[in-house]
């Protein structure tokens, strides 16, 4: 399933300055049984955004009007816990087209990758400089240049390089899926696969 295709994203982003923040909170269990991606941006944080009744609490950060944006910015050790796939197609659905964090978990970061969400890991430093910005004027907004691999606070122009494997960043830039990416390259496994031995 191809996704949008990712380059350049100038956006607010919403901070989330939780530390350990797990992929149950992300997406609760109890909504995991879809197998499509869609619909799970509705219950994004489910159990933070709503209360029993499913009327929103007004101090979480996603019903709070002043903050939004296609970035997400979370506290240290984000994606942490279980390697359900389903909390990166939440992050994907609701909106987001980016997280920012100072550490990921490896699954959760690897399942992003794979469905169009840029993980952008930044030093500790930089990461408390963003949510500085963010709560003094939560109309700030940060620059990902993924071609460049930065990522800049536009009011200061400060900036940071972040990692991302080359076969990953491609599909990014291209909207590819791994499926997508063979297909793409199908020319290529024929003609290496014709001159093969029988």
């Amino acid at each position: 399933m191809a996704y949008d295709k990712f380059t350049v994203l100038q956006s607010t982003a919403v901070p989330l300055p939780i530390e350990n923040i797990d992929t149950d909170q992300i997406i609760p269990a109890r909504f995991l049984k879809a197998t499509e991606r869609v619909g799970f941006g509705d219950n994004l944080f489910r159990d933070w955004r709503y209360n029993p009744d499913n009327s929103p609490k007004a101090d979480f950060v996603l019903n709070n009007p002043k903050y939004s944006g296609k970035i997400l910015l979370g506290g240290k050790n984000f994606g942490s816990g279980s390697s359900r796939e389903h909390a990166a197609w939440a992050v994907y659905d609701y909106g987001f087209r980016a997280v920012v964090s100072s550490f990921f978990a490896d699954i959760f970061k690897n399942n992003c990758l794979n469905i169009g969400v840029l993980p952008v890991q930044v030093s500790p430093e930089f990461a408390d400089k963003i949510f500085a910005a963010i709560h003094a004027d939560p109309k700030t907004e940060l620059e990902i240049n993924l071609p460049a691999q930065t990522i800049t606070l536009v009011p200061t122009g400060e900036s940071e390089k972040f990692d991302i494997s080359p076969y990953k960043k491609d599909n990014m830039i291209n909207g590819f899926d791994d499926i997508d990416y063979l297909q793409s390259i199908k020319g290529e496994i024929e003609e290496f696969a014709a001159q093969l031995p029988l």
